[in-house]
């Protein structure tokens, strides 16, 4: 447990940053760029880092800044990795605040301007408070979240835990659903592994007029996606949440023209890995014969996405511990699996590591991720860069 000073001088450079924390947000927030695209804000990011005289370098031409604080506090050089993605979504923004986006079809509607606001006042406290640490801190701002294959994924191929001989991670993310001043977590398996489906279906194309003379790919697919629908109820194992869920569908026929092919687009997500592998060989299997059988064809497509994340069990519970120190045990809430995805999953197969929910619900509001309105309580910053601090400095004491 660290001294209370040191949780008290936290608390109140949080405080005394927290309007230029909701400045750093909002600019964040005007100039979304989108998946491997984020040089400018790898440039705010990068200026104002320097501006505080902290080490930084760019990484993956520019899109990803990796910072870096040593304390001065004799003790074990251990290494923290804290995560940040950067990246926004091509969505067009709907609110009326006077912060909107000023990229057309461009959005921070997964709240990773706060995320990047968050890490760099966390930051800019550690700096501050450096004596109060033995180690190394790393400030890893990713690119890419949003897009396979992930900038997670390119940056462990660009061998950052090597480089800056990380032995665990910390990331959070923001929770629509969770009050303003309370976080959320789960020890273990907590976010799904992703995929991404694509069925081609094959018929024979013809006149509408006759049906002797064509092979319809639309109903097969239509047969398909009924079977698809109880796919995860019928085979997956039932102590592990699974689901499979098609969203579009491309037939480009007309009212009297069959077409030659159908396309479906879905997700298939789940908290095995083996289990995920199994599916895959189901799936096909279950597809290929139903289009057998109408005569038809198949061919499927999985674009294998971000793994299961892992959150360690032991460093989950000295973050709850410490957070309960923190914060209060009212404001921890125990979670449940989650079916989204993050690619911060790939660290935690690699370094003991611990993703948490920062709850940012604005009252009488109803958000989703990924919306056109998403936006946040800003009231979060209030504490959050104090408490990620607060469980990096425990930590590397």
């Amino acid at each position: 447990m660290l001294l209370q000073q040191t949780k008290k001088d936290m608390e109140q450079l949080c405080e005394q940053y927290f309007s230029h924390t909701v400045t750093m947000r909002r600019h964040l927030h005007q100039h979304p760029e989108l998946s491997g695209n984020e040089l400018q804000t790898a440039d705010y990011i990068y200026s104002t880092l320097q501006s505080w005289k902290i080490e930084a370098e760019k990484l993956l031409d520019g899109t990803a800044v990796v910072a870096c604080i040593r304390g001065c506090k004799d003790g074990k050089q251990f290494v923290l990795g804290l995560r940040a993605d950067i990246d926004a979504l091509p969505i067009e923004e709907t609110n009326s605040v006077d912060y909107c986006s000023h990229n057309k079809g461009v959005m921070h509607a997964c709240g990773h301007d706060v995320h990047t606001a968050n890490l760099l006042t966390t930051a800019r406290i550690l700096n501050e408070l450096k004596d109060r640490f033995s180690g190394v801190c790393i400030f890893i701002f990713q690119p890419s979240e949003e897009c396979y294959p992930g900038g997670a994924k390119r940056l462990l191929e660009a061998h950052l835990l090597e480089k800056y001989s990380i032995k665990a991670m910390i990331g959070c993310h923001v929770s629509p659903e969770i009050p303003t001043g309370k976080i959320g977590l789960k020890s273990g398996n907590y976010m799904a592994s992703t995929d991404e489906i694509y069925l081609d279906i094959f018929g024979k194309g013809g006149h509408a007029a006759l049906p002797a003379t064509f092979i319809n790919p639309l109903t097969l697919a239509a047969k398909i996606l009924v079977e698809m629908e109880q796919f995860c109820p019928k085979y997956a194992p039932k102590d592990i949440p699974s689901i499979l869920t098609f969203g579009k569908i491309v037939g480009n026929g007309q009212t009297n023209v069959v077409p030659d092919k159908v396309h479906l687009e879905g997700t298939f997500r789940t908290f095995d890995e083996n289990w995920r592998s199994q599916a895959y060989q189901k799936m096909e299997q279950i597809c290929k014969h139903l289009a057998q059988q109408c005569g038809g064809d198949i061919q499927l497509t999985i674009r294998k996405g971000y793994p299961v994340l892992y959150n360690d069990p032991l460093l989950t519970e000295q973050c709850r511990q410490w957070a309960q120190e923190f914060l209060s045990a009212e404001q921890i809430e125990l979670l449940d699996y989650r079916m989204t995805a993050d690619d911060f999953a790939y660290y935690s197969h690699l370094v003991p590591s611990f993703f948490y929910r920062l709850g940012t619900q604005i009252p009488n509001r109803t958000i989703n991720l990924h919306a056109s309105d998403f936006d946040v309580n800003e009231n979060v910053f209030h504490f959050s860069s104090a408490l990620l601090a607060y469980l990096a400095c425990n930590i590397l004491q």
